[in-house]
């Protein structure tokens, strides 16, 4: 991605500026997308965006912050050197950047970049202008100041630095932002967030994890599940547990799954004993062991994505879909909750999102159709569950054997 510093490209400015700001590897609660007008492939006319700079721009989404769509949006707790205090307080910040470069007259508008970045504090909690060095004046940095706007200076060899620093303010995120929020958190659609598809497996760790004696082992001689290394995550990832560095507990959720299975078996053992009947069982959870599934639908429930979908396959019922397609449901929730939709269903990598999303951030129907488009565990994992607890009238599917045109999101339950 190396070029001279009065040529450096929009695109080449930003994918630097973001390998500074979210570094690969940087681990839990990080997260980043580059707005979709970068993903064609192609940025002044004629000139194509070097492949490694896609790679280091993706994932790609159209996220509205503040007064528009900031060329990058994420999460992540900032080095100390990125600003001008040390963060108060747990939470990362929301971060929003505007990139300039060389346009084909060899101009940056960097003054024009600073007030687009100064728009995006409505909603985000730090932003910045990243530009080439050179192109940066001293009535470039006073108006950063006055705006609280951090400027970073990219270099002929990618190197990034900070050459005015900004205060962190403490807004909210709505809308479109509240998307990059849930990606970053525990909670975030990963190929990590779900490695089985049955509720029963998320529900056993809990009570292995009270219950006297080691954790995996009374998890296998109860039959509950034998895939240790995906249960522990996945409960984890349903606000089950909790991963300390110094080991793993229960969260108040997770006690109230032992308050559960003590109020009905007298103890957290007897629980346990009950799901040696399920081992193996292709049958609907919430047919064989209605209780069961009645608490593993709550805590599904306090899933953020859960909640959304019920909803909004009501609407579509209301509105006569009575069984909508994984297409027409993605479509459907595209129009009223775009960079969530994005997020939650589409996988990250630049081929998919390049295709399936315009400049604009609108859907392209083709892509949709094709179930390698999709997070696994959405569309397989988490739908199974949703079955499993009551909630839909079909399991998932891996998307290799997904049809996404044929395959049924529909409610069990309707009102």
């Amino acid at each position: 991605m190396s070029s001279t510093a009065g040529s450096l490209s929009e695109p080449h400015v930003l994918a630097h500026a973001k390998q500074r700001l979210f570094p690969e590897g940087d681990g839990d609660r990080s997260y980043a997308v580059v707005d979709t007008q970068f993903a064609g492939g192609e940025w002044l006319a004629g000139q194509a965006i070097d492949e490694s700079v896609l790679e280091a721009l993706a994932p790609f989404n159209h996220v509205h912050v503040g007064s528009g769509y900031p060329d990058l949006v994420g999460v992540r707790t900032l080095e100390s050197d990125l600003l001008s205090v040390e963060r108060v307080g747990e939470a990362p910040p929301l971060v929003a950047v505007e990139a300039k470069g060389a346009t084909e007259r060899g101009r940056v508008d960097t003054e024009r970049g600073i007030v687009q970045a100064y728009d995006r504090l409505n909603e985000a909690n730090v932003a910045y202008v990243a530009v080439p060095a050179d192109a940066i004046s001293e009535t470039d940095r006073t108006l950063a100041r006055e705006l609280n706007v951090g400027v970073l200076g990219v270099d002929a060899s990618g190197r990034v630095e900070p050459v005015e620093v900004p205060r962190i303010v403490g807004n909210r995120a709505t809308g479109g932002a509240t998307a990059i929020r849930f990606q970053a958190s525990a909670q975030g659609v990963a190929e990590k967030s779900f490695g089985l598809n049955h509720p029963k497996n998320y529900l056993g760790y809990p009570l292995a994890l009270y219950a006297d004696g080691p954790t995996e082992r009374l998890l296998a001689d109860n039959e509950v599940v034998r895939a240790f290394d995906d249960a522990r995550p996945g409960a984890a990832f349903l606000g089950l547990v909790a991963e300390r560095p110094d080991g793993v507990e229960l969260t108040p959720l997770g006690r109230e799954v032992v308050r559960f299975a003590k109020s009905r078996y007298g103890s957290a053992e007897g629980g346990l004993a009950e799901f040696e009947g399920w081992y193996r069982s292709s049958a609907c959870f919430y047919d064989i062991a209605p209780d069961w599934a009645e608490l593993a639908r709550w805590v599904l429930f306090a899933y953020p994505a859960t909640k959304l979908l019920v909803e909004e396959l009501q609407t579509l019922h209301d509105d006569g879909f009575e069984r909508p397609t994984l297409v027409e449901l993605v479509e459907y929730l595209h129009e009223v909750h775009p960079a969530f939709t994005v997020e939650l269903f589409l996988r990250g990598d630049d081929d998919v999102r390049s295709r399936a999303l315009t400049a604009d951030g609108d859907l392209r129907r083709a892509p949709l159709c094709e179930g390698r488009s999709y997070h696994a565990p959405t569309v397989f994992q988490l739908k199974a569950m949703l079955y499993h607890t009551g909630i839909l009238t079909e399991r998932g599917a891996e998307p290799s054997d997904l049809d996404p045109a044929e395959d049924i999101w529909a409610l069990r339950q309707r009102i």
